[in-house]
């Protein structure tokens, strides 16, 4: 039972992390940005593709697997930022000022245009993390063990990093110049811009770090299951969703409890029921929360207009 929650830990910070884009979009537009997994698995896709490229040209060999992995990570983040900052400008902006149908229609679009265009440039079989039969088992197998629990260090590195990434969030919302400004553009847009804020760019710059936090989280999935592939965004996005209205749609917190307890409900029912149905226990996870607290559990981020 104890190995079983720790890895439902391990994929509900994998939910979480990805939860986070959902939230702050709708935290300041109001909007569910549901090509938020596909572009997640558009960073798997170019943190894949960069390790198979230094594994190919021995950089791997050379240079070891810890800074080929940072690489990998950062031309991620790079590829999904700039999709997330074409895909606002492009599929979002000119429908802001449209009825609450119309972007909702749009971001549905967006995912299936992304989804089919990697599925028609790449094919629709997975590609595979390179190493995986030599140089990446002989890191990263092993692990710890204590009792009943085995962590591997893939799972650690998962758990360490998504930690990281939630807590550095945080504090970058909370304490910098651009994070008071999403703050406040989330609060009321046109007193935003009455003080001077440059909301356009706000909200540019949200899309742009949700993006980023959404490769991470797709790199990291490619490395727990050793591929990517076209259609690994949709259930993953999805649930992500899940987790954020859990905690609370628009609520940072809320959507990093939200993740964390969809992987250990996940995980529970794994144990006790049938892994088979744990695409289940997600979804009715979330109808008996809406049912007892239709906000989520940390209640959602509504602004108050005076």
């Amino acid at each position: 039972m104890i190995q079983t929650l720790w890895d439902g830990f391990v994929q509900g910070a994998l939910y979480a992390v990805v939860a986070l884009g959902y939230t702050m979009v709708y935290g300041i537009l109001m909007l569910i940005n549901f090509a938020h997994g596909e572009v997640m698995m558009l960073g798997a896709y170019a943190g894949v593709v960069t390790l198979a490229g230094l594994a190919g040209s021995g950089a791997m060999a050379s240079l070891g697997l810890p800074l080929c992995l940072c690489g990998a990570v950062l031309a991620s983040m790079g590829v999904a930022a700039c999709y997330g900052f074409v895909v606002e400008r492009v599929a979002y902006r000119p429908l802001r000022g449209a009825g609450s149908l119309s972007p909702l229609i749009s971001a549905i679009g967006v995912s299936i245009v992304l989804q089919n265009f990697v599925m028609l440039t790449q094919g629709n079989a997975p590609i595979y993390v390179p190493g995986a039969d030599k140089a990446w088992q002989d890191a990263l197998t092993g692990g710890w063990t204590a009792g009943p629990l085995s962590v591997q260090p893939t799972d650690a590195l998962i758990v360490a990093v998504c930690v990281l990434l939630m807590a550095g969030l945080w504090l970058f919302v909370q304490k910098t110049r651009i994070g008071t400004a999403m703050r406040a553009t989330s609060q009321d847009r046109v007193m935003a811009r009455l003080v001077g804020i440059d909301v356009d760019r706000v909200i540019s710059a949200t899309f742009v770090i949700g993006s980023a936090l959404a490769a991470v989280a797709g790199v990291l999935t490619s490395l727990l299951t050793m591929q990517a592939k076209f259609d690994m965004g949709f259930l993953l996005g999805m649930k992500a969703f899940v987790a954020a209205v859990l905690g609370g749609i628009g609520n940072i917190p809320g959507a990093m409890l939200g993740g964390l307890l969809l992987g250990l409900v996940e995980a529970a029912g794994i144990y006790g029921l049938r892994a088979d149905y744990k695409d289940v226990y997600a979804f009715g996870l979330l109808l008996v929360v809406l049912i007892a607290r239709p906000r989520g559990l940390l209640g959602e981020r509504v602004a108050e207009k005076v």
